[in-house]
């Protein structure tokens, strides 16, 4: 007991910091997707790819076949660009970190199979995916 008393601040500060190590995971983001497991969402159940990169940064290159909707744009265009909300969607962008914002949105919108592609367009690369320009 003298130990905790002791030492409070310490215990405090550990906790908090694995709260926010553990926060991700509970609220269902996790890392996100490999490469090769979204491209298996997309070949195997018919994943849309949605690039949530600026219009400039979709127009230098984005993974072939995916659709651009900006980020800020997300939540207004989605319905519209994704009817069924069963669909798997995977969201990118330039390094995941939006895309990682664009999965709550998904979600919060109803698509309950929405993820982010860990490393964004930088993994995907990296993996020797297909990229597509303009």
């Amino acid at each position: 007991m003298d130990f905790l008393l002791a030492n409070w601040m310490l215990i405090l500060v550990a906790l908090t910091s694995g709260t926010m190590l553990l926060l991700p995971l509970l609220q269902g983001g996790g890392a996100g997707l490999t490469p090769a497991a979204a491209v298996q969402l997309i070949n195997r159940e018919k994943a849309v790819v949605i690039d949530v990169c600026g219009s400039d940064e979709y127009a230098a290159a984005h993974v072939a076949g995916a659709r651009s909707i900006p980020l800020h744009e997300l939540e207004a265009r989605l319905p519209g660009s994704v009817k069924n909300k069963a669909t798997p969607l995977v969201l990118v962008c330039a390094s995941g970190m939006r895309s990682g914002r664009a999965v709550a949105i998904a979600r919060k919108l109803g698509y309950d199979n929405a993820q982010s592609l860990a490393g964004g367009l930088k993994s995907w690369r990296d993996a020797n995916l297909p990229v597509e320009r303009g």
